[in-house]
């Protein structure tokens, strides 16, 4: 019988949160691969997913640096604010930037442009060729299963053979949060740290951890003009086509990437919490709104996944 005044506790008390189990997930998993792997890397594109799994890395190996370098694979078409960001990550926590530039693999001959292809897939080519020459054996991508559907069939450990290449209907169970991490030479593995959770996850953990992110993820004026039902900026490398009008309207960017394939949707949400509240009510994903790459047929991801896309 408890003490008169004395507190007492009960089991909900010990419980984690929702935000918290998924954290406590997604940084076993960044320590499992830093034990099993010879040569990680984290993919940092300076968007909002591959910046929380930077602070979850950051988290993970705190006090000591993340002991693995980061690799963005740079289209030419980034957004500034994005690029701005990433460098201000790097900085900070110290780590090691590698750039892998379409620009330059097409200058090489590693890829070829046919003049049809988008920089979006001359990725694929690029960081094939960076994870080769590197040696990577590991490579963390910001992946999560509520994207897309290609997305929701990978596992956490996501197996690539020694072309880069993707086969759904080859991977290995995943039972009781134990992961197969066997490759042979010459092969890798795609990590998805945070492969369970949601965009309202993300934009949760962001105004909980006060993480700094691009912004153009918030509300302001861009000149755009609309195209397959898509809000593209207007740029140099963007320019309008015939009968297509820019003007200036007040947008946000759910999702960030190759900007002339990365539309913006119309919105006030200037804050977290307006945008925690925006995304409550969204009825499509932020792939499935505004990435183009994604519409030019059912399948399309999963056909870039598995030629070696993220």
């Amino acid at each position: 019988m408890a003490r008169c005044g004395a507190m007492t506790q009960t089991h909900s008390d010990y419980r984690l949160s929702q935000l918290d189990q998924l954290e406590a997930e997604s940084i076993h998993i960044f320590r499992e691969v830093a034990a099993e792997f010879e040569k990680p890397v984290l993919m940092f594109s300076g968007g909002k997913d591959s910046i929380v799994m930077m602070r979850l890395a950051e988290k993970a190996f705190y006090p000591a640096k993340i002991p693995f370098p980061v690799l963005q694979v740079d289209t030419g078409f980034d957004f500034p604010e994005v690029l701005a960001t990433r460098d201000n990550w790097v900085n900070r926590l110290g780590v090691r930037l590698i750039v892998a530039s379409v620009e330059q693999a097409l200058a090489d001959g590693i890829v070829v442009d046919d003049g049809k292809t988008s920089r979006n897939r001359h990725q694929i080519g690029t960081l094939l060729n960076a994870i080769e020459e590197n040696g990577f054996t590991a490579a963390f991508g910001g992946g999560r299963r509520d994207e897309e559907k290609a997305r929701a069939k990978e596992r956490v450990y996501s197996h690539r053979d020694e072309f880069g290449q993707w086969d759904p209907k080859m991977q290995r169970p995943e039972l009781w949060n134990l992961y197969n991490g066997r490759i042979h030479e010459g092969e890798h593995m795609r990590i998805f740290p945070i492969s369970n959770w949601t965009e309202l996850d993300i934009w949760d953990y962001i105004g909980r951890e006060g993480i700094e992110i691009p912004s153009i993820y918030y509300s302001h004026q861009r000149s755009v003009f609309e195209r397959d039902g898509m809000l593209l900026t207007e740029s140099e490398h963007n320019p309008c086509r015939e009968g297509e009008v820019a003007e200036e309207r007040t947008v946000r960017f759910r999702t960030v990437g190759d900007l002339t394939l990365t539309g913006c949707v119309e919105s006030t949400a200037s804050t977290i919490d307006e945008i925690i509240a925006e995304v409550a009510v969204a009825t499509v994903t932020e792939r499935g709104a505004t990435r183009g790459d994604d519409r030019f047929s059912e399948a399309a991801m999963e056909d870039r996944k598995k030629e070696g896309y993220f």
